[in-house]
């Protein structure tokens, strides 16, 4: 028979490492009855955060998706040690043939080579200087910025050559770098999205157990915008009867905290992120499984997910409706814009331009 499935590891979005989908086999533990008692003792240790290093190719990736609201994004990590268990980058990690479930949390690379190639690319003749996305698909300052830097050296390139950038985090870190942030803010070059996802400090250590505690986010929002540095609250992802009650005081606080836009994402669950998430149901909040999938499958056609560009982000039906009008009346309700103003990409010069300027502010 199967053992029962694993408890929840502290500090970590899921405790199974579901096979990637590229995978041909697969593996499943079995108990046969032969084994000793399970003892507390024996009890593996807790799964430590491994990050390689990689030396890549390119950095810069396109994007033509039409529900994306930039050209070019940035990810100087693969994987994300926050552990959202939502997270729907979280099946990127299967082209690395590694699980889209703890490895993406516990099994990082880091592209160390981020703004040497960056610089590269951006002195390329045919570049135009839209703006670039920092952390479409991983954190750019989850933990192990704080050691490697990858994400500041990036801004510094960035911020050099007056290029215009977006950052979407869920960490407290980005403030470190409010020294690059904030004089590209005046020039209308930077905005910074903070997702708070709930104020609920014992959800958010279920939901994303490594992240920022949601009131710390907020206080992020605070010196970002004190700084001059126009700043989004992302309400996202938005999950039925789990964060969504919360929808009208998430948007009060980032009002109260200084943010100037409100946006908000429904919960996407591609891939593998699917299974993960029910089993993260089933093990927090049991009670609640069946009502909160019902809902989400009502918005995405009676399936789990759609990958259909026009409802993808935003979901369908009454319910998906229902959202849409809450964020709208409340963000209106509390000052805060529906959308966020363009960035000037007119002031940029390619890297080189200007090298004996330059070499100084790099370094």
């Amino acid at each position: 028979m199967k053992p029962p499935p694993p408890a929840a590891l502290k500090g970590r979005g899921t405790p199974i490492r579901i096979a990637p989908r590229y995978r041909r086999d697969e593996r499943d533990a079995v108990d046969d009855g032969w084994g000793p008692p399970a003892d507390e003792d024996d009890a593996a240790p807790p799964p430590v955060t491994e990050v390689r290093e990689e030396q890549v190719r390119s950095l810069l990736a396109a994007n033509d998706s039409p529900d994306v609201p930039f050209e070019w994004s940035i990810n100087p990590y693969r994987g994300c040690e926050h552990g959202c268990i939502y997270c729907y980058a979280r099946p990127t990690h299967a082209w690395l043939d590694l699980s889209p479930g703890l490895d993406f949390e516990t099994r990082l690379v880091a592209k160390v080579n981020a703004a040497e190639l960056l610089q590269r690319e951006l002195a390329r003749r045919g570049h135009r200087p839209s703006p670039i996305n920092i952390g479409s698909a991983t954190d750019a300052y989850q933990p192990v910025e704080r050691r490697l830097g990858l994400t500041r050296a990036v801004l510094q390139v960035l911020t050099a050559c007056e290029h215009p950038f977006t950052i979407v985090t869920k960490s407290a870190g980005v403030e470190r770098d409010l020294d690059l942030i904030a004089p590209a803010a005046r020039r209308g070059q930077a905005l910074v999205f903070i997702s708070v996802t709930t104020l609920d400090g014992a959800l958010a250590r279920k939901l994303e157990p490594r992240a920022a505690a949601p009131q710390r986010r907020l206080l992020a929002v605070r010196r970002l915008a004190e700084a001059g540095v126009p700043v989004g609250v992302n309400v996202a992802p938005v999950i039925p009867f789990v964060n969504e009650p919360e929808i009208e005081r998430i948007v009060e606080a980032a009002a109260e905290a200084g943010a100037r836009s409100a946006h908000y994402t429904v919960l996407r669950l591609p891939w593998e992120v699917a299974p993960l998430f029910r089993q993260w149901l089933q093990q927090h909040l049991p009670e609640r499984a069946e009502r909160v999938m019902a809902r989400v499958q009502e918005m995405r056609g009676g399936k789990d997910y759609d990958a259909d560009f026009a409802t993808r982000m935003r979901g369908s039906g009454p319910w998906a409706e229902l959202i849409r009008q809450r964020i709208d009346k409340a963000a209106a309700r509390h000052g805060l814009a529906r959308r966020t103003p363009a960035l000037d990409g007119s002031r940029f010069r390619p890297p080189g331009a200007r090298a004996d300027e330059r070499q100084a502010s790099l370094f």
